[in-house]
């Protein structure tokens, strides 16, 4: 199976948006309800339990209606990331109940407003963040979280942009202060977050980016960074033989694993900031034992050396800086400037492949496989590739004997330092 290309048509203008509402709004299925009334559906990715690819399947539900202070919007893109994998395998902390829709980051078109909503119009184009129950047909979220696009972004962008591109962002200029003659230590700079880093970077002038990935990566990536490493090689030596001095920022998205090594890397005044979750999947199910073997095997840091060696060490969550520490403001700031920064063609999301709905098992498995270079997108008006949606992929992840992929035996599970 090869996934289907991205499409690299410019986004519709607004008679093509009004269109599209129109279009939908007709396919719209309605179900009979309590009281003789009825009430609309929508198709959603549901996960029935934690666990394996088995817990997801696609299904109806009801359509939600926008309450005070939200848009509705009538979903045309969304997000894949390593965090709905965790979610799927119930690896965060306090998991929300089960069934759940779970995604974070959408975009389409703005249907419906309630009350006291301001600044969006019915048949706005704009992409959102959304505190699960994005992998749907519709979606309601408060405004805060709601962006206007370019008009020249497509949806399938606009679901690429959000996530990645807004954390890449927050944490080279906000969190680490990123100004001309620094240099970055980007791991998995094949992956969405890490080409956002590489393109950012490059809007900056004489910025050096080194990058680990795997080996297959390479020749599709190598013109987007400074200098390249195979993830699965001792990188500490290469870099130094380029840059004795060490590094200025090292962003790392393996939850922990070389802590020390980048810590070691770092300049006086560098910034190592953890973000990620990619080496928390490796296996379809985890157990407790195998929770409490990796949090053992996770460096611990010496805070006196930190004060020591003038090192600054920092976390960053979006999506907790979002839903829970009340940081729409610095979000949007963000998003207005990145939004710049397309216009002027410095930035594009790059887009792995587009899945249906009811390949959700398949994109994951992509993920899982770390074989995706840039962003998986779940384009909600694709079709399913005949014979695609099927059961195979239920069994294909590693199972229960926590089998490791080939390549990737450095690969451990580590308990998350996000959400």
């Amino acid at each position: 199976m090869k996934p289907a290309d991205a499409p690299k048509d410019g986004a519709g203008m607004a008679a093509e948006t009004e269109r599209m509402i129109e279009r939908d709004g007709a396919k719209e299925p309605e179900s009979a309800a309590s009281g003789g009334e009825t009430r609309k559906e929508m198709r959603v990715v549901l996960l029935t339990g934690f666990g394996g690819l088995n817990k997801l399947r696609v299904a109806k539900k009801a359509m939600p209606e926008p309450q005070e202070g939200e848009v509705k919007i009538r979903v045309k893109a969304c997000g894949l990331n390593f965090l709905d994998l965790m979610v799927r395998q119930g690896n965060i902390d306090n998991p929300p109940k089960t069934p759940l829709v779970p995604g974070f980051e959408c975009s389409g078109i703005v249907e419906a407003m309630g009350e006291n909503t301001q600044g969006f119009e019915i048949g706005d184009r704009v992409m959102a963040f959304v505190n699960y129950s994005a992998w749907a047909e519709v979606v309601c979220t408060p405004l805060d979280f709601v962006y206007k696009i370019p008009d020249d972004m497509t949806f399938i962008e606009a679901a690429a942009f959000s996530m990645n591109f807004v954390a890449a962002y927050m944490m080279l200029f906000e969190v680490a202060a990123l100004r001309e003659g620094m240099s970055v230590l980007v791991h998995s700079a094949g992956g969405g977050v890490g080409q956002a880093v590489a393109q950012l970077c490059s809007t900056v002038s004489n910025v050096t980016v080194f990058g680990t990935a795997s080996p297959f990566k390479h020749e599709a990536i190598k013109d987007s960074v400074t200098h390249l490493f195979d993830r699965n090689i001792d990188y500490v030596p290469e870099v130094k033989k380029i840059s004795p001095e060490g590094v200025d920022i090292v962003l790392d998205c393996l939850c922990g694993e070389n802590t020390g090594k980048g810590l070691g890397l770092l300049k006086p005044l560098g910034t190592y900031i953890l973000y990620g979750s990619s080496n928390m999947v490796t296996g379809e199910t985890k157990s407790f034992f195998s929770f409490a073997k990796s949090w053992w095997q996770v460096e611990k840091v010496n805070p006196i050396k930190l004060y020591e060696e003038n090192k600054v060490m920092a976390g960053f969550s979006l999506l907790n800086l979002l839903f829970k520490q009340g940081g729409c403001k610095p979000v949007r700031s963000a998003v207005e400037k990145l939004f710049s920064l397309y216009n002027q063609k410095k930035i594009k999301p790059l887009v792995d492949s587009l899945w249906a709905l009811e390949e959700v098992k398949e994109a994951m498995q992509r993920i899982h496989d770390r074989g995706n270079i840039g962003k998986l997108i779940l384009d909600v008006e694709k079709p399913p590739t005949p014979l695609m949606a099927n059961d195979s992929t239920e069994t294909s992840e590693a199972g229960e004997d926590e089998e490791e992929h080939e390549g990737d035996s450095d690969n451990k599970e580590r308990m998350p330092f996000i959400q």
